[in-house]
Formats: structure tokens, sequence, C-alpha cells
């Protein structure tokens, strides 16, 4: 049932996007630096794109750009993941090398009754 609504939910979704670019496929020029700016240096680069190229580039960026804005932003909680991780297996470790030297008592009284509890 989920698979059927995520299939419905990206039909939807592309129907709406090739509508956009229907829409949208007038061509814009898009410059790198304003007017007053390239007379000052002495040129300027130029295209021309669909709109909706423009539009559907520059969501992809936002997305882009917040994904790794939040990656780089949860960097310290990774890290104390990782550290608590190696802390718990170096405590594991340790406490196996404790019960191995203690495991076996010294005594045949003790020995006797650690053999009934378990």
């Amino acid at each position: 049932m989920i698979r059927v609504l995520k299939y419905l939910f990206l039909a939807a979704l592309m129907i709406v996007l090739v509508s956009v670019a229907f829409a949208n496929r007038a061509p814009v020029e898009l410059r790198v630096l304003p007017d007053d700016l390239a007379l000052l240096f002495g040129g300027n680069y130029s295209v021309e794109v669909p709109l909706f190229l423009v539009v559907f580039v520059g969501i992809a960026m936002g997305l882009v750009l917040g994904f790794a804005w939040e990656w780089a932003r949860e960097h310290k909680h990774r890290a104390a993941a990782v550290s608590g991780t190696r802390q718990v297996a170096r405590l594991e470790r340790e406490l196996a090398v404790m019960k191995d030297s203690t495991s076996a008592p010294k005594d045949e009284i003790l020995a006797l009754l650690d053999g009934k509890k378990a």
C-alpha cells in the first residue's frame, strides 16, 4: 500500500514538473555580471537557456547546499557518536580482561558456591 502511494506521489510530482517546464519554455538570458560591471571589466559572458531550467537548477542547488550545510552542522554529533562507540568497545575489552582474570575462584569452597549459583 505504501509503495502504491509512493508511486502515485512521484507520478503527480512528475506531472507537475513537466507542466511547469512546458509553461516556462521561453528562453532567458543569463549573464555573469550586470551591464555596468561588464563595461568596467571589459566583457560579459551570457547564455540563453529555458526558464524552467533556471528554476529547476536553482531548486537542485538549494537542496544540495542545504544538505551540505546540515551535514557540516551535525559533524559534532557524529564525532561524539564515534567517540562513544570507541569508549564502549574499550570498556567491553577491559571488562572481558577483568572477567578472565577473576573468573576462576582461587578457593575451592568459593568455586563450589559459584557452581551452585549457576
